[in-house]
């Protein structure tokens, strides 16, 4: 994470662990999948469609007009409170939700360094999604037209009037009753209707280059958000401060800190700093993705004598790495596989994937379809026979983590060796075979991120999948499974997944001793013979 930048590592380390803490708590509460800071995105998206949907039957019963829109709004909040008030709060707190997602969201991500390299182009396209959902919330509120709305309405053309883009001042609109119509109603409907849309194009933009991306929380999450904001909406509605009044002074109003922050700043500062700082803060969030450059490791490389086209790292790549296109070595197979290096983040979830990554292989030297030139399948193996080697309890452990997860390292002793992983997703399953059939241990603990929280999305599940034969390259029936567990722990979890470990030595000493059984002849080291398991 941000090698090489201890400045940038001494701002995420600590904001990493600041959200590992209650992930920790929350997955006490929720099943793995549920957990709300795993689906931030996910659930900032579904408050979009539920603001916008009671905001659609909201306008059924707003009127425009300077005195209309307050009495509208007022009929809804206190003579149909029990379906339009309702509504309204839902409109209100669902509105509150999704800055609060987002923002938590954009934290998270920065914290996980998941904004550079591949990943700078949703960063990017990030940054319009936050200015359309404040433009959204604070029209929203002008529409209101009460003492908050006429506040809003004076502060920010004041603000704007610092620029010079405009003719005549548009503050000179508030200055007076008389200096405003119907008309500035119209424009603020249009505005109001016409951010959201373009929000929502803003956030398919941003969805655009994340491979199966989630847009939707899991069913029960969602049901269970929605049903805390109707609780809160009937608790605590909504309500309007007094109608507005330009032939008098606001001077108390209730914000929403939610998008009314900035607001306070305009009264405490000139309005040339204020759009300074915003300057100043817009740039270098567009920027943050190159500042400095990541280092990125080398990008999975394809090794066409063993590609026999089979698809299966394209079906896995969490970024859409890898692509196929027509063969171009004049094998038999129509396909191959190519890497796109601008996408690739190194997480090895290919070499996983590949039917030739085959630990046994002893006609040939031991090369995958693809991999990492960093750390290649022989590397893997090789760092497996020298865990092991060193092993010398009476019940053998190795212990397979991920980088990102729970340092692994740390739990290593006479019965545990330990080797980690880019992502737990690049262990391909014969290996699992290999290291028992050999006898280099008696059991094989596989650990990584947290249950629904995978530093690289689909590791976690792909790993679960294969060694649950519900997805190829699938763990022989032949592989004992009792010698396998799993636990999925996060980087404050080394003492649960310690004691993990422990359970799991204790089941394996209750099992007759492991024999090697005959490794047999060596797969083909490509082709389909190579995929057959």
């Amino acid at each position: 994470m941000a090698a090489g930048n201890p400045l940038l590592r001494s701002i995420q380390r600590p904001l990493r662990l600041a959200f590992a803490l209650p992930e920790k708590l929350l997955d006490r509460v929720f099943p793995g999948h549920w957990n709300p800071l795993y689906n931030l995105g996910a659930l900032g998206f579904f408050m979009y469609w539920i603001v916008a949907g009671s905001g659609i039957y909201l306008y059924i019963f707003f009127d425009t007009g300077l005195t209309e829109a307050y009495q509208s709004v007022e009929y809804m909040t206190n003579d149909q409170w029990y379906l339009a008030g309702v509504m309204r709060s839902l409109h209100r707190y669902a509105s509150d939700a999704m800055v609060l997602f987002m923002v938590l969201h954009v934290m998270r991500e920065f914290a996980l360094d998941h904004y550079r390299g591949s990943r700078w182009f949703s960063w990017i396209t990030g940054a319009p999604v936050i200015v359309l959902l404040i433009v959204s919330g604070i029209t929203g509120y002008w529409l209101v037209w009460d003492r908050l709305a006429q506040y809003i309405a004076i502060k920010t053309t004041e603000f704007f009037d610092w620029l010079p883009i405009f003719g005549v001042p548009i503050a000179a609109n508030f200055v007076a009753p008389e200096s405003l119509d119907d008309r500035f109603f119209s424009l603020m409907i249009f505005l109001h209707i016409a951010a959201p849309l373009f929000l929502l194009f803003a956030l398919w933009i941003h969805l655009a280059r994340i491979a199966q991306a989630r847009s939707n929380p899991p069913r029960g999450l969602a049901a269970g958000i929605t049903a805390a904001l109707l609780a809160l909406s009937l608790v605590k509605p909504a309500v309007s401060h007094a109608p507005a009044d330009l032939s008098t002074m606001v001077t108390s109003v209730n914000l929403d800190w939610f998008y009314l922050g900035l607001y306070p700043l305009v009264d405490m500062f000139s309005a040339g700093a204020v759009w300074g700082a915003l300057a100043f803060f817009g740039l270098t969030l567009m920027a943050m993705p190159w500042m400095p450059p990541l280092r990125r490791p080398a990008p999975a490389e394809v090794h066409l004598e063993h590609c026999n086209g089979c698809r299966r790292c394209v079906e896995d790549c969490p970024y859409e790495a890898v692509a196929m296109q027509p063969r171009s070595d004049g094998a038999s197979f129509d396909l191959e596989a190519v890497v796109n290096p601008d996408l690739c983040v190194s997480c090895g979830i290919c070499s996983g994937a590949c039917p030739s990554s085959m630990p046994f292989r002893r006609r040939s030297d031991l090369v995958s379809g693809i991999e990492l030139p960093d750390f290649t399948i022989a590397d893997l193996r090789n760092r497996i026979r020298k865990a092991c080697a060193r092993l010398s309890g009476d019940v053998r452990i190795l212990l397979i983590g991920c980088n990102n997860a729970a340092r692994v390292e740390r739990l290593t002793n006479a019965e545990t060796a330990a080797v980690s992983l880019p992502c737990s997703g690049m262990l391909p399953p014969p290996f699992i075979d290999y290291v028992l059939a050999r006898g280099l241990a008696d059991g094989v603990f596989i650990t990584g991120c947290r249950e629904g929280a995978c530093y690289n999305r689909l590791g976690q599940g792909w790993t679960n999948a294969r060694i649950d034969r519900q997805r190829d390259p699938h763990l022989r029936r032949r592989v004992p499974r009792e010698r396998i567990a799993r636990c999925w722990a996060g980087p404050l979890d080394d003492k649960a997944l310690a004691g993990e470990i422990g359970r799991f030595a204790a089941r394996l000493r209750t099992l007759p001793a492991a024999a090697p059984r005959p490794a047999g002849p060596p797969p083909a080291p490509g082709g389909q013979k190579a995929a057959a398991q």
